[in-house]
C-alpha cells in the first residue's frame, strides 16, 4: 500500500525529529584552488538539522527505484498551458521527472499546473525558473525590471541585493524553488552575441560583488541560486543555443577574469552552478564542451575549486550541447560531473540511457546515489522545511503585485537610467528577445 504524498513525508518528517532529538579581495589575491575564505557550508542549509535533514534524504532514497533514482536528475522544459495539466501529469508519473523548468506563460496558470503537480508527483518536484531580470523573463504577466549592466555600472550592492530578495518573495508566491540567475559571465568580448546586457559587465571584481549580492538575496529569501555559465561565456563570440563556441583564454587569464567571479560566489556560500557548452582548450583539449567534460566540471569545479552546490547543465537540447553519433548527451553530462541534466529533449531517453549505462557497468550506482541524494538533500531545505506562502492561482497576482514591489522597481528602473541604460534596455539577439524561443 503507498501512502499519499502528504502522509508520507509528515511520517517522514516524524520520524526524523524522533532520532535528532536524540543525537546532540581583489582578483589576484584570491587563487582558485586554495581560498581561505572558502564558505564551509551553503547558506541554502543555514539553521537546517543536519541529522533530520539526513534521515529524510534516506527515508525517500531508499523508498525509490533505479527508475525513480534516475528520475530525480531529469528536469525537463515545459511550454505549459493549462490545458495540458492532464498530459503533462500523465508524462511526469511515467517518466519520473525530478524536477521541471518552465518556459512562458502567465502567473495564474503557471501556478495553477504547478500546484496540480506537486500534488501528483511521489516526491516534491524541484520548480525552476530561468528569471535574470525576475518572473517578466518568461511570464507575461509578471513586474519586469532592469538587465544586469545598468545594475553593475550603478554598483549599489544594497539595491541589488534587495532586488534579489524581491524575486524570491514572487518565486515563493509561485511555488518557485530554484532561479537560473545571476549570470556572472565577465562580458570582455565586444562581439558576444548572447550575454551583452545580462552581464553585470567586464570587471571580474563588479561582477562578482554584484552576482554575491542578487544571489544572497536570492538565498535569504528561500530560493537557490544559480550562477552561470561556467567556466565562462563572457569571451565568446558565438552563441552556444546555435553552436559551440571556444574560450581560447589561458588558464592563468580564466584564474584572473572567468572564474574569479565563481569563486567569489562560492566563497560566498551560495548553492548552484550551471555549466556552459563551450569549448575551453585550457582545461580540456579534446574540445568537449564544459558541460560534457569531466575534466572542467569534476576536475575543475568540484575538485579544484571545491564547490559543494547543485550543478545543472545549460539545456541539453542546444546545439552548444554536441556528442558524436549514437551518443546521449544526458549520458555524457552525467558521466562529466553534473547532478541536474536540464532540458533534454527527450526526457525518457535521458533516463533509459543512464540505466542502460548503469547495466552494463559504464555507470556505477554510487555515481547515481551520489548525485540523487544531493539533490534530495537540497529538496529538503528548499521545499520540506521551508514553508511556502499559501497563494491560490486567483490571488497569486495581486500578491506579486504590491506596492512595496512597486517602490523598489522604481528605484530600480531609476538606477538603470541614471547609468545610461534607459528605461527598457534590450539585448542584442533575438534568442533573447522573443518571448517565443526564450533562452538561458
Amino acid at each position: 500500500m503507498m501512502f499519499s504524498t502528504p502522509y508520507r513525508y509528515l511520517l517522514g518528517l516524524s520520524l526524523c525529529y524522533t532520532l535528532s532529538t536524540t543525537v546532540s579581495a581583489t582578483p589576484k589575491e584570491i587563487p582558485v584552488a586554495m581560498s581561505e575564505r572558502r564558505a564551509e557550508h551553503l547558506l541554502i542549509f543555514r539553521g537546517i538539522d543536519p541529522v533530520a535533514q539526513q534521515c529524510w534524504v534516506d527515508s525517500v532514497y531508499k523508498s525509490l527505484s533505479w527508475e525513480e533514482r534516475v528520475g530525480q536528475l531529469i528536469m525537463p522544459i515545459i511550454y505549459p498551458r493549462v490545458e495540458d495539466n492532464v498530459s503533462l501529469l500523465k508524462r511526469m508519473q511515467s517518466e519520473k521527472w525530478g524536477g521541471i523548468l518552465f518556459q512562458k506563460g502567465l502567473l495564474a496558470d503557471q501556478r495553477e499546473l504547478t500546484q496540480s503537480l506537486q500534488a501528483a508527483s511521489r516526491v516534491p518536484l524541484l520548480i525552476a525558473l530561468d528569471g535574470e531580470w525576475g518572473l517578466f523573463m518568461r511570464l507575461k504577466d509578471a513586474p519586469r525590471y532592469p538587465r544586469s549592466k545598468g545594475l553593475g555600472i550603478t554598483g549599489d550592492m544594497k539595491l541589488i541585493k534587495s532586488y534579489g530578495a524581491e524575486v524570491a518573495r514572487q518565486c515563493q508566491l509561485m511555488g518557485i524553488h530554484i532561479n537560473f540567475a545571476p549570470v556572472v559571465d565577465v562580458n570582455i568580448n565586444p562581439k558576444n552575441p548572447v550575454i551583452g546586457t545580462r552581464s553585470f559587465g567586464d570587471n571580474p571584481e563588479l561582477v562578482a560583488r554584484c552576482a554575491v549580492a542578487y544571489g544572497e538575496g536570492l538565498e535569504s529569501g528561500g530560493v537557490l541560486s544559480v550562477a552561470k555559465h561556467f567556466p565562462g561565456h563572457g569571451d565568446t563570440s558565438e552563441d552556444s543555443h546555435k553552436t559551440l563556441p571556444t574560450v581560447a583564454a589561458t588558464r592563468e587569464r580564466m584564474q584572473h577574469v572567468e572564474l574569479y567571479p565563481f569563486a567569489a560566489y562560492r566563497d560566498a556560500g551560495l548553492g548552484g552552478v550551471m555549466t556552459a557548452h563551450l569549448r575551453v582548450p585550457a582545461y580540456d583539449p579534446s574540445g568537449r564542451p564544459a558541460s560534457l567534460s569531466k575534466a572542467i566540471t569534476t576536475d575543475l569545479l568540484r575538485q579544484e575549486m571545491r564547490f559543494k552546490g547543485l550543478v545543472i547543465t545549460d539545456a541539453l537540447e542546444m546545439r552548444g550541447a554536441q556528442v558524436p553519433p549514437g551518443s546521449s548527451v544526458a549520458l555524457e553530462a552525467f558521466k562529466a560531473g553534473n547532478d541536474i541534466l536540464l532540458g533534454p529533449s527527450q526526457p525518457l531517453e535521458a533516463r533509459n540511457a543512464i540505466l542502460q549505462a548503469l547495466r552494463t557497468g559504464e555507470v556505477k550506482e554510487s555515481e547515481i546515489e551520489e548525485k540523487c541524494r544531493r539533490i534530495l538533500s537540497f529538496k529538503y531545505a528548499l521545499i520540506i522545511k521551508k514553508k511556502a506562502p499559501e497563494a491560490s492561482p486567483q490571488e497569486v497576482k495581486n500578491m506579486i503585485w504590491t506596492s512595496e514591489e512597486a517602490a523598489l522597481r522604481t528605484r530600480l528602473w531609476q538606477a538603470n537610467i541614471s547609468a545610461g541604460e534607459g528605461d527598457d534596455p534590450t539585448a542584442k539577439t533575438k534568442a533573447i528577445q522573443s518571448p517565443t524561443k526564450p533562452r538561458r
